[in-house]
């Protein structure tokens, strides 16, 4: 995946809620709206384009209502805009995120996402609890009418606990973690101006990294305890045999989104704060929608005088078949120095917005796969006032 991403030559996203979707044909695609036709298949949306015709699979419970296909807009150097009317007979289950899936006495193996190298082994919890939320010493000051009982207090796991936390898991260490895992101490990167402005040194950070490759996994947050990131972490059943190989932006985007899901439908939140271990806010996120189905389809250019290549785009094959899939709607501004400044000020004063902590590189590979969704949007679809639009997959 680019930064640089050419726009789809189709486009599709589809609202489960809404029974509606939007049909994006690229103009160099669609030559003549009126040879662009859409039809319903078996458990699929068969879209007939000059040169050849594509299959996109639907996932159960959702088909085309027959008929209900009609032109919007054709905008030049854009495209054709085209709606359409969904039958939604059952909504699509979206997956859960790794939090969910842990169970109490099973066995589980953490690993390295990166180069897959197995952390820690056999991990059999007897406890798996949540952290209290992000904005949880706010609360607290808020409602106690006595001094906070938790100041300075850490939650720390026992031995055969997890505690998960909204971005990160809180393990205990064991014997075997000092072979696996390095601890290297380093200050917590921030504006230098925030450290003069302060008179104070600078917050060290005790990093966890993995031996074989060198990628940061988390922090020792106490001599021993573990704070292991779940978007460097993988989490397997043990005995599951070999793991198997996930693009590094595809496994990133999944588990954000599956988070982001998550904690909007559980505790009613739809702005986060994306933000490094130091505080600083790195990309604001507002979720904008949570039952879309989208997919697009490149389509290579071609150099031919037949009559299938002479708007330059072709087809490849008579059909070329790909599936919707599951994906969260954002709307999001990265917190760049003097850029939106107003608004990055006002989210950050507002105790509704959520706060996410990664590692700053993971943010900035979070930036760039938002930034390749956008790039590949047609150009109308890629602005919401201020805000930058993406999708991310489930």
């Amino acid at each position: 995946m680019e930064e640089n991403v050419a726009q789809a030559g189709v486009f599709l996203e589809l609202r489960q809620r809404l029974q509606s979707g939007l049909l994006v044909v690229r103009s160099d695609v669609a030559g003549d709206p009126s040879e662009v036709t859409v039809s319903s298949g078996e458990g699929s949306l068969r879209i007939e384009i000059p040169g050849g015709k594509l299959c996109v699979q639907l996932p159960p419970g959702v088909s085309l209502m027959q008929g209900s296909c009609r032109e919007v807009s054709n905008t030049p150097g854009e495209g054709t805009h085209l709606r359409l009317r969904l039958q939604v007979d059952q909504h699509t289950d979206a997956p859960r995120s790794v939090m969910r899936k842990l169970q109490v006495k099973k066995s589980y193996d953490f690993s390295c996402q990166r180069c897959r190298e197995r952390l820690l082994t056999e991990r059999v919890f007897s406890r798996v609890l949540p952290l209290p939320n992000g904005n949880w010493n706010t609360l607290v000051e808020d409602w106690c009418c006595h001094p906070d009982p938790f100041a300075n207090r850490k939650l720390l796991p026992r031995p055969a606990d997890c505690l998960l936390g909204d971005t990160y898991f809180l393990l205990s260490k064991d014997e075997r973690c000092d072979q696996k895992l390095l601890q290297e101490s380093n200050p917590a990167q921030s504006d230098a101006s925030d450290s003069e402005n302060s008179g104070q040194k600078p917050k060290r950070v005790n990093s966890v990294l993995c031996r074989n490759c060198g990628a940061v996994l988390g922090e020792a947050i106490a001599p021993e305890t573990l704070k292991l990131y779940i978007t460097e972490t993988l989490v397997e059943p043990s005995n599951d045999g070999v793991l198997g190989k996930q693009h590094r932006w595809l496994f990133l985007e999944q588990t954000i989104a599956a988070r982001l899901l998550e904690l909007s439908s559980e505790q009613s939140i739809f702005r986060f704060s994306l933000q490094t271990p130091n505080g600083k806010a790195f990309i604001l996120l507002w979720l904008l929608n949570t039952d879309s189905l989208v997919t697009s389809v490149s389509l290579p250019t071609t150099v031919g005088s037949d009559a299938s290549s002479r708007r330059g785009v072709r087809v490849q094959g008579e059909h070329q078949s790909c599936a919707a899939c599951s994906a969260v709607k954002v709307l999001y501004l990265p917190c760049a120095p003097s850029m939106h400044q107003d608004i990055v000020d006002t989210w950050e004063k507002d105790v509704s917005v959520h706060p996410l902590t990664l590692p700053q590189p993971t943010c900035q590979e979070v930036t760039r796969l938002l930034t390749a969704s956008t790039s590949s949007l047609p150009p109308s679809l890629r602005k919401m006032n201020s805000y930058q639009v993406a999708f991310m997959r489930l």
